[in-house]
Formats: C-alpha cells, sequence, structure tokens
C-alpha cells in the first residue's frame, strides 16, 4: 500500500476504514475497506479531513476484490441464477425462478481449494423459491492474483456447471390407490388427499384417481390403462409392505417397469418402491405418507419434477441425512432430514 492525496487517489482501493463522527448524532464508517475512490469522493474525504489517503498500488496481475468475487460467481452460475450486486468482495447468488437447487459437490470442493477464494452454498437437491440466495462467493484479501480467478474459472468449465436451479415441469399425475377396505368403502380414503396436495404444489395435478382391491392383476391395469391416457407420473397407494397381501409392488413389477429400488434407507419411508416403465416414474408410497408430515416422498418428488431420473446410488445416497428427528413441530425443509443428499 501506499499514500496518496485524495486528489490523486480516484480509481484506486482504499485499504483502511474511514469514521465520519457528527457529536451527538452519528458515529460510523463512511468509506469502507476496499472502496474504489470515484471523483465524487474528493469533496467528501476532504470533509472528513483526509487530505492523504492509505490505498493498494496497482500492480500487474491483481484483482479488486470485487472484480474477482463477480468472475467467481459468474464461473459458478448455471441457468436459473442471477448475480447479486458485489459487496466488500462478496457476491451472492440467488435462484431466477422456483425450482430444484442442483450443487455439483466435487467442483465446489476444488474451488474451495484453491486459496483467498471460497464459495459457500445451500445443500444440493435443496427447494428454492424466486429470489433466495442460493450460494455466495466470497474474496478473502483486499486483492487477489488474477491467476487464482483463472484457476476457479478453469475448475468450473472444466467440468460440470457448480449451481444451477432447474424448474418444475408440469406432470401428468395417475394415482393408483389400492386397499380391499378403502375399494369397498368401509374406510375413507387418507391418501388421496394428502397426495393431491403435495402433488399441486408443484403446479401439476391428479388427472384421475382409481380405487382397486388389493388384487395384483387390478392393479397392474390400473397403472396400465392411466399410462394409456398419458400419465407422466404414477403413484401407487397402499399394499407396501412384506406382508402376503400387500402385493403392490409384484402389481409394478408385472407391468414391465424397471424397478430401481424397493426399499430406502430413510425413516420415515423405508418401505418406499421407485420404478419406470418407460421415462414414466412409477412411485410406490408407504403407509407413513398418511400421517408424517415429512417422508421420503418429499425428498424425491421435487427431483422428480425437476426432470430428473433417480438412480438406485440416488437413493443409497439418501441414508446420510434420512433420519427424520420427527420434532414435535417440524421445521422441514429447515432441518437436517434428507440434507446428507
Amino acid at each position: 500500500m501506499k499514500q496518496v492525496s485524495v486528489q490523486e487517489a480516484v480509481g484506486m482501493v482504499l485499504c483502511h476504514d474511514i469514521t465520519r463522527i457528527v457529536p451527538g448524532q452519528f458515529k460510523g464508517t463512511a468509506f469502507k475497506k476496499g472502496h474504489v475512490i470515484k471523483q465524487g469522493d474528493i469533496d467528501k474525504l476532504l470533509d472528513l479531513g483526509k487530505e492523504n489517503i492509505f490505498v493498494w498500488e496497482c500492480v500487474n496481475g491483481m484483482l479488486h476484490e470485487n472484480e474477482a468475487a463477480i468472475m467467481t460467481a459468474r464461473a459458478a452460475a448455471g441457468d436459473g441464477i442471477e448475480l447479486m450486486e458485489p459487496n466488500q468482495g462478496r457476491v451472492n447468488l440467488k435462484a431466477a425462478e422456483r425450482g430444484l437447487l442442483k450443487i455439483n459437490t466435487s467442483v465446489l470442493n476444488k474451488v474451495n481449494t484453491v486459496g483467498q477464494v471460497m464459495i459457500s452454498t445451500r445443500h444440493n437437491n435443496t427447494l428454492v423459491e424466486k429470489g433466495d440466495i442460493v450460494a455466495g462467493a466470497k474474496i478473502i484479501p483486499l486483492v487477489i492474483a488474477e491467476e487464482k480467478i483463472k484457476t476457479v474459472k478453469d475448475i468450473c468449465n472444466d467440468g460440470e456447471v457448480l449451481a444451477e436451479v432447474r424448474p418444475f415441469k408440469t406432470l401428468k399425475v395417475g394415482m393408483v390407490t389400492t386397499g380391499s377396505e378403502v375399494y369397498h368403502g368401509r374406510i375413507k380414503d387418507g391418501f388421496g388427499p394428502v397426495v393431491k396436495k403435495k402433488i399441486e404444489e408443484y403446479g401439476s395435478e391428479v388427472f384421475e384417481q382409481v380405487f382397486v382391491p388389493d388384487n395384483k392383476h387390478l392393479i397392474k391395469e390400473a397403472i396400465e390403462r392411466l399410462l394409456a391416457s398419458g400419465a407422466e407420473l404414477i403413484v401407487t397407494t397402499g399394499g407396501m409392505s412384506v406382508d402376503p397381501d400387500d402385493v403392490t409392488p409384484g402389481a409394478v413389477k408385472e407391468t414391465g417397469a424397471e424397478i430401481v429400488t424397493y426399499g430406502t434407507p430413510l425413516m420415515p419411508g423405508a418401505m418406499f418402491l421407485l420404478a419406470y416403465k418407460g421415462d414414466v416414474p412409477v412411485i410406490g408410497l408407504p403407509g407413513c405418507v398418511m400421517y408424517s408430515k415429512t417422508t421420503v416422498f418429499d425428498l424425491v418428488l421435487p427431483r422428480i419434477f425437476a426432470g430428473e431420473r433417480i438412480k438406485e446410488e440416488d437413493i443409497t445416497r439418501m441414508g446420510h441425512g434420512g433420519l427424520c428427528l420427527e420434532c414435535p413441530e417440524c421445521h422441514y425443509p429447515n432441518c437436517v432430514f434428507g440434507k446428507g443428499c
């Protein structure tokens, strides 16, 4: 750093805070460290008694923290993300639309090993609203070597995008409700209202709900009929346990659907089924979805509506963070459930 007169400081970077005091009224920072001096600042600095200030010397190959933060944030941001204005070497990334936040943790970890530059994010697979802050890029010193930012850009360009928000698609959803007790009207359907409400939160709706008894052949026929009607997602409820009369998983298999998983390392939601008939997801919901506010269904559904084809390894990874603490007052999604995946 060097000392210069304020008249010579235009365009230079202030390397210390300058305080403004109005006796009995105000005491605070008039100019923050890292501020780039503008022509309009000269009179204000003189009014504060600052004829000379300390600034960083301009050196080739060095970047101001704000400029470097913008470049870092641009490198990290994928589709569905907007940048906010820089402030003290930090640029926040926000969601440009409602959707599913995807974070490439491998790329993120590489960026954070570069040194003097960092990016922090929300968890991967988080449902975000338009305007939500999803990440922040920060430069640690006031000036940073341009080569470090080039390294960050190379990392982000070399792999998949570091952060993006995938918008939710509108899907035509069919529902098969199994159970002889419901089919014959002995008890009221408890699944339908819960499932329909969750589907509607993604801008879609259940176009048809079919009631069938615990009969493998009839369940298979109901699924196939919904597929023929153009269903883009099928949700089956009931009959998901391992008792002899729980035949829904077998019926799904007999449609020729590819079973991704029957059983998950999540609680609640262990007896969950996911299959694909071509490109159409077929879900089997365990009974916990009726009475637990947050289950495996809430973790899988946003990924399906974001157009993601879920694999077996995706389900396996859900075991880390897959234990719901069943708090008396549920705070999901602001809790640990599902945050490991």
